[in-house]
């Protein structure tokens, strides 16, 4: 093994930071669609932040310091994608969505492409960020949104 591969094997996602328009909103979001806990925060004026994450492992960090939505069609996030163990869980977390009458990207859930077997749902959180959760197994059995083109990449 060369060094540069050496330096890209040794890279991982550490945890994502999202800028959003009301901390309290999306707290109470990313809370009860994924199940995070609070690891740290601050609701001082000026400098509204939340460390979210599970255990001892920060995932997701949310600064309160934008206005408006998501604005897609700029240069940034594409989408944000978590992966699960098992496409039940993508399933428990579609019931959650619908429960909140949050709206899916499509119906349900979709494999990544046709015939591909990893797969699961697409939702925005409150300020219009595009989520996804996935399970590596399982969807093989749903249809495909988009042929020709990955079903996370136009939507």
């Amino acid at each position: 093994m060369d060094q540069q591969d050496a330096r890209a094997q040794s890279f991982q996602t550490g945890h994502v930071g999202l800028n959003v328009s009301d901390l309290k909103r999306s707290k109470q979001f990313y809370r009860e669609v994924f199940g995070f806990e609070v690891m740290g925060e601050s609701q001082q004026d000026g400098r509204r932040f939340l460390f979210l994450g599970k255990g001892r492992n920060l995932v997701l960090t949310l600064w309160q310091q934008a206005s408006g939505r998501f604005e897609k069609q700029r240069p940034g996030l594409h989408h944000l994608s978590f992966q699960v163990g098992a496409i039940e869980q993508v399933k428990e977390v579609e019931r959650k969505l619908r429960e909140l009458n949050v709206p899916l990207l499509y119906d349900g859930i979709v494999p990544h492409g046709e015939g591909m077997q990893s797969g699961g749902i697409f939702f925005e959180d409150p300020d219009g960020i595009r989520l996804e959760i996935y399970a590596p197994e399982g969807a093989g059995t749903y249809s495909a949104p988009t042929q020709g083109a990955p079903s996370c990449g136009f939507f």
